[in-house]
């Protein structure tokens, strides 16, 4: 006899209760649907336009900037630049960042392109018996021929894209 609470004997829990109150036929209600969006007193609205509660998809209201997956903004109005709006990239023309590339950020060039290599990514540079990945990304590096792009985040939310072969590297 065990006291691990499974009752010994090899039954393994023979005093589980089957009948107590749980997950039954009537815990479901068959008529409801998740993608309905759920008004304030908890019926689904019939096309107002609201999920959540709120205005739009996502809680963004129909006239507001939505962010695509790719960091550009796609704005209903589009002669407005409105440069500086949370999340939304600068163009390239209005860059206020410094064009070096900071010890920080070449520290992290160096190490994914490294790791990239080392997962035998492409080398994008004639190897002369190189064989250490790291040694392969400098060499990429000083040669400007490193595929990435890294993003400067601004204190009002926006950011600045560069390339690593636009960056001065000394």
């Amino acid at each position: 006899m065990s006291d691990d609470g499974y009752g010994g004997g090899g039954g393994g829990g023979d005093d589980y209760d089957y009948d107590a109150p749980g997950f039954n036929e009537d815990a479901f209600d068959e008529n409801y649907d998740l993608n309905a969006p759920e008004g304030a007193d908890g019926e689904a609205g019939e096309g107002n336009g609201q999920a959540n509660g709120f205005e739009g998809a996502n809680g963004t209201g129909q006239d507001q900037d939505q962010e695509m997956a790719n960091g550009e903004a796609q704005s209903l109005d589009a002669g407005t630049s409105g440069a500086g709006m949370r999340g939304e990239r600068q163009p390239n023309k209005v860059r206020v960042t410094t064009p070096y590339l900071t010890k920080y950020e070449r520290a992290r060039v160096l190490g994914t392109r490294a790791l990239q290599i080392s997962m035998n990514a492409p080398v994008l540079v004639p190897l002369d018996g190189e064989t250490d990945a790291l040694q392969i990304a400098i060499k990429e590096l000083s040669q400007r021929k490193i595929p990435l792009i890294i993003r400067r985040y601004l204190p009002d939310g926006s950011f600045e894209d560069w390339s690593v072969s636009e960056l001065i590297t000394d």
